[in-house]
């Protein structure tokens, strides 16, 4: 039987940090396209609010509207990003605790499992958030009314 040494020990537990690197990694991307959203919905806010200054009438009821619907996809991205950050520090809490569990002999797996299922969590809790905001933005795309549609092609 080969006598392990602490370079295998470290090297062991660099390979089950691994995983949750791999995850670390995916939550970031999920984080990146969140604040893309978030920077679109940003500036067509601003775009309208300057738009609405000067108009009356059913066109302002209309960008008032779209602004609303504005205000609330920008609300659930903003609690997605919130669930994306919280599985981030999770995610990297079991990183640490096994690390830390590592070096001063704890015993950490129960606290690695209670973070890890917090970060699931989170993650579930962002994604499903996430598909609520692009299900309204899916709503607010109108169908062309008569007086503004296109001209039909033949």
């Amino acid at each position: 039987m080969p006598v392990e040494t602490p370079i295998a020990d470290v090297a062991h537990v660099i390979q089950l940090s691994v995983a949750p690197v791999f995850l670390l990694t995916a939550v970031g991307s999920i984080l990146g396209v969140l604040s893309t959203r978030l920077g679109r919905i940003v500036d067509r806010s601003r775009v309208l609010l300057e738009r609405l200054e000067g108009l009356e009438g059913p066109r302002r009821a209309e960008m008032q509207e779209e602004l609303d619907m504005l205000f609330r996809r920008r609300h659930l991205v903003n609690v997605a990003i919130g669930c994306g950050v919280g599985a981030a520090l999770l995610v990297a809490g079991v990183i640490v605790a096994a690390f830390v569990g590592f070096i001063l002999g704890w015993r950490v797996s129960a606290p690695i499992a209670i973070l890890f299922i917090g970060a699931m969590l989170f993650i579930v809790g962002a994604l499903l958030v996430f598909l609520r905001e692009v299900m309204l933005a899916a709503l607010a795309v109108r169908r062309p009314t008569a007086a503004r549609s296109p001209p039909q092609a033949r």
